[in-house]
């Protein structure tokens, strides 16, 4: 930005002084046509630092700006951060009574609640995205989306309400291990796999999200994030 404000300075400087100054130097003989090119010249400098105190400012802004959005990613960093921390050693606790690793769980958390950010998990402490049944009076009617025939669509359905994240986490640790009430090997895929990747895929195979990319949306955030170092 500095070599670009310097050589807009340097372009006004000679577009506005090329003429006026050799016509002042030419034309001095002459006193009204030197005190024209004086005044001339007096204006154009004038502009021209007019020009280099607009270039200076929006620079400044551009800065300012830049410094901004710098500290507000460092701050929703931070925010991702605490948020995995607080869910690690139930995570943890879980991969050893169970059997999902601790690093898909947390993938899991992080990608469907919006590491908590979501409705769902911030007011009501399901970070997996769980569905109640019609009656339950333990859950929220809340909009989804959902790919359905090869397109995402907006639906309105019942999720549960947790007492707390750790609540949340215990249950989905329990519904993956005692599958489900029409099923009770739905997730033996994911038990069987003894890698985070195989266990994301394993998800995914046992119908367990609609989302197409779901396995390797849990695979990427546990690359990016350094999950498997949860793991035990």
């Amino acid at each position: 930005m500095t070599e670009v404000v310097c050589w807009t300075v340097w372009v006004e400087v000679m577009s506005l002084t090329k003429g006026d100054i050799g016509g002042f130097e030419k034309r001095k003989d002459n006193g009204f046509k030197t005190s024209l090119s004086k005044a001339t010249f007096n204006y154009n400098l004038t502009h021209v630092f007019c020009v280099v105190l607009i270039l200076f400012l929006t620079y400044q802004v551009i800065q300012d700006r830049g410094g901004q959005l710098e500290n507000n990613n460092q701050v929703q960093h931070l925010n991702r951060e605490s948020f995995v921390q607080k869910l690690v050693p139930t995570a943890q606790r879980l991969q050893k009574q169970y059997g999902v690793l601790a690093s898909v769980s947390l993938a899991q958390a992080m990608v469907e609640s919006d590491f908590g950010q979501s409705q769902l998990a911030a007011n009501y402490y399901n970070l997996f995205g769980v569905k109640a049944e019609a009656g339950d009076p333990d859950g929220v009617d809340l909009e989804t989306k959902e790919f359905v025939n090869n397109e995402w669509i907006t639906i309105v359905d019942r999720f549960k309400v947790y007492k707390s994240w750790e609540d949340s986490l215990i249950k989905h640790a329990e519904l993956i291990f005692y599958g489900t009430t029409w099923n009770a090997k739905q997730y033996q895929a994911v038990l069987e796999a003894k890698d985070y990747q195989s266990q994301a895929r394993g998800l995914q195979s046992s119908g367990y999200a609609t989302d197409p990319d779901y396995a390797e949306k849990l695979i990427a955030v546990i690359e990016e994030w350094k999950l498997t170092q949860y793991d035990q």
